[in-house]
């Protein structure tokens, strides 16, 4: 007897047009169980992208509408074509009475390719009839000779013209990766570092000696946290994963003292040699973390000292500026223009800090008020931008000093942006407001997470041909020679938590992966930046072997490379070659703190266990974990039957077990060569200082320390890096 089929359930209108706008109808989490997106969680979302889904003939009316739209555009706004996947092709749509086509393609370059078709002979993907008019769908070819690049297509005879976006199939890497070769570096939170003539916050003038420092010990590669831009009127709101723009850089970290405007300003050396400013510097350099509100005042009373003597007119360095300026365009203005008008209208009512709030005629970055406000401002909108320059101009010099090494400087990208910062208010279209970016419920964080960041908006990304996106990704590859992107599992999906609500009553919304993958490997190609994307977390069914196709490599972390059965630590010839290797990162514990289980004690201090018997079962766990690290350790032969004597000993152990792995990268912490226990973030916590504890050591200390020029050693033993340069150590 036949079995009769099982009958599928008819998705409701609803369904459909969630899916239309990419709300994915479920996801598999950590445990691999299937969770489903609540109907009410989808009308939210379609809310927030401006659709109004409250009831079925509204939902019928705008699905007709989409359909219609998606047959009546001869072209759609953008097309990302792979050069590797064969000839160039496109989808073009036409009345069915259409006999030829001809195109015309402006190139990037200025050239120019012309082509003709006959339509018959054009191979047919679909058709449709609205109205009595037959529409068909056919594909274009255009060839297999188009340069990489963002080049101009317009059909001839017809209002018909799009971007097309050329792109190689895989991101850079550097020869040596090909060839076998594995390297190793160390990275820092830049604010951390101490030094004899830091203001309190570590700067692009550490930056350089620890370049030095490190290449002179054969590293190639220096790890850097997210250098953006944040908030000069609220220094403290101090987390790089939450700028104000990913656009443009910290003004905090200029080397004031480095600037040559410094040294030829009287003004300048005299207010810095006052006794009321060295009181408030001893104060600033002699903190255990970092006053960010304290350095910004510093900072920017002598900066603005400097542009009042660089504004004068005999300054003949003004060309560089202006050229800077000019290359870096309207987004620059825009940014200048916000941090002015959010000091104004902040400094009269705290709660204007939010540009949702302020005067409606200057909620619109393009209205007349607000270009009647930056001619008014002229001045400080300058300032701003000068700060930028220079900043600029010394990240510049920090890159310049990675030459020599194969990778350089590697920068780091948040996964978004403050709602309240320049970013969102510059391309309001390109976000949607009214939801966060988060993460679902998994073993590590039960109730789910709400990062408070507000998402890209996929369909507009697209309607503007990805210009921001495209920008977003030029300015983190500026001066890096890698790139880490956090939460990369971005550019397939993002989770959505609409405002108000719980993490758990989030969804996914899908975004054009292979579009933005393209995107991506045309500018690392041009920019020959490698890039690295954070997958930690939940990560979706067959995303990292994408990633690998496209020579994106993982994020492996040494605490979550674990058998989830027996808690075995994988072996290092597990680890993929295309993966960057480290034991810890900004969100986690330090060697120390996890081998100590200080980390514990100290989330139990701060009262992020749900109850006392988590804390136990973690304790617990971590017993097990210690004991499965040194069985790992001693099964690679690095330890004998004693355990580390100590945490400098465990630092150096777990390390040369990363050297030792496939990955091509392998990454050390600065915060674990120093030995530190506290962290600079604890995921979840408004108790703890996050992002504000300093280095206990000076860089000048921690390369005269043994652990730095054994872990050196180390490196180049177990991955056959070149002998130790004979550089200068620090500089």
């Amino acid at each position: 007897m036949a079995t009769r089929a099982k009958n599928k359930v008819r998705p409701s209108l609803l369904d459909t047009l969630a899916e239309s706008f990419g709300i994915e109808d479920a996801y598999r989490d950590a445990q691999k169980k299937i969770q489903r997106t609540e109907p009410e969680t989808k009308r939210l979302l379609l809310a927030a992208m401006g659709i109004d889904a409250s009831d079925d003939a509204r939902i019928a009316a705008i699905l007709n509408k989409l359909e219609r739209a998606g047959w009546e555009l001869a072209l759609q706004p953008v097309y990302v074509v792979n050069a590797e996947a064969g000839p160039i092709a496109i989808d073009l749509t036409l009345p069915s009475k259409a006999r030829e086509v001809q195109w015309t393609l402006s190139l990037e370059d200025g050239g120019e390719k012309r082509g003709y078709a006959e339509i018959a002979a054009l191979v047919l993907v679909g058709k449709h009839e609205f109205d009595g008019e037959r529409l068909e769908r056919r594909k274009l070819t255009l060839g297999d000779d188009i340069p990489w690049g963002y080049h101009r297509l317009k059909i001839n005879g017809v209002s018909a013209e799009t971007l097309l976006i050329v792109a190689p199939g895989r991101c850079w890497a550097p020869t040596c990766m090909s060839e076998g070769k594995r390297l190793w570096g160390v990275s820092a939170q830049l604010y951390t570092l101490r030094s004899e003539g830091n203001w309190g916050i570590g700067d692009f003038g550490d930056l350089v000696p620890l370049v030095h420092g490190l290449r002179a010990r054969g590293a190639d590669i220096v790890g850097l946290n997210p250098l953006h831009a944040m908030f000069l009127d609220n220094p403290e709101h101090a987390s790089p994963y939450s700028p104000a723009s990913r656009l443009f850089l910290n003004v905090l970290y200029i080397d004031v003292k480095a600037l040559r405007e410094f040294a030829d300003c009287a003004e300048a050396h005299e207010l810095v040699a006052s006794v009321d400013f060295q009181e408030r510097l001893d104060k600033c350099r002699s903190s255990a973390l970092v006053d960010y509100t304290r350095a910004a005042e510093l900072k920017l009373e002598v900066l603005r000292v400097l542009f009042k003597h660089w504004s004068l007119p005999a300054n003949p360095n003004r060309d560089s500026f202006e050229a800077f300026r000019q290359e870096r365009g309207e987004a620059l203005e825009r940014s200048c223009v916000f941090h002015c008008l959010r000091q104004e209208f902040g400094s009269q009512d705290l709660a204007l800090r939010d540009w949702r709030y302020w005067p409606e005629a200057y909620r619109q970055p393009e209205s007349a008020a607000v270009a009647a406000f930056a001619i008014e401002h002229r001045e400080e909108v300058t300032f701003m931008a000068w700060m930028e320059w220079l900043a600029d101009s010394q990240l510049r010099s920090a890159a310049d000093a990675a030459s020599g090494m194969e990778i350089g400087l590697y920068r780091d990208m948040a996964v978004g942006a403050d709602r309240m910062g320049a970013e969102a208010w510059s391309n309001q279209k390109a976000f949607v407001s009214g939801v966060h970016i988060g993460a679902p419920p998994d073993p590590y964080t039960s109730a789910g997470q709400d990062w408070g960041l507000p998402p890209f908006n996929p369909r507009a990304l697209k309607e503007e041909g990805y210009r921001v996106f495209v920008e977003l990704i030029r300015a983190n590859m500026r001066y890096a020679g890698a790139l880490r992107i956090d939460h990369v599992m971005a550019l397939q999906h993002l989770y959505w938590v609409p405002e108000s609500r719980s993490p758990k009553q989030g969804a996914y919304v899908r975004y054009p992966l292979d579009d933005l993958v393209g995107i991506l490997a045309l500018e690392s190609q041009r920019n020959r930046c490698l890039v690295v994307g954070e997958d930690l977390g939940t990560v979706p069914d067959g995303f990292r072997e994408r990633m690998a196709e496209a020579n994106i490599l993982s994020y492996r972390v040494l605490f979550f490379e674990q058998n989830s059965k027996t808690g075995a630590f994988r072996k290092p010839g597990v680890y993929p070659e295309r993966s960057m290797a480290v034991a810890s990162n900004h969100d986690l514990p330090t060697i120390r703190a996890w081998w100590e289980g200080s980390d514990i004690s100290l989330r139990e201090q701060l009262s992020l266990f749900p109850d006392p018997e988590s804390a136990a079962d973690q304790r617990k766990q971590r017993i097990r974990d210690r004991r499965q690290l040194l069985r790992a350790l001693r099964q690679e032969g690095l330890l004998g039957d004693a355990a580390p004597c100590n945490a400098g000993e465990l630092m150096l152990l777990v390390h040369a077990y990363l050297a030792r792995t496939g990955s091509f990268l392998a990454m050390a912490q600065v915060d674990d060569i120093a030995g530190e226990i506290d962290p600079v973030n604890i995921p979840a916590s408004l108790d703890y200082p996050n992002w504000r504890r300093r280095l206990s050591v000076t860089l000048g200390q921690l390369f005269e320390e043994t652990a730095m020029y054994e872990l050196a050693a180390m490196f180049v033993r177990e991955r056959g890096a070149p002998e130790i340069r004979s550089e200068s150590a620090a500089g």
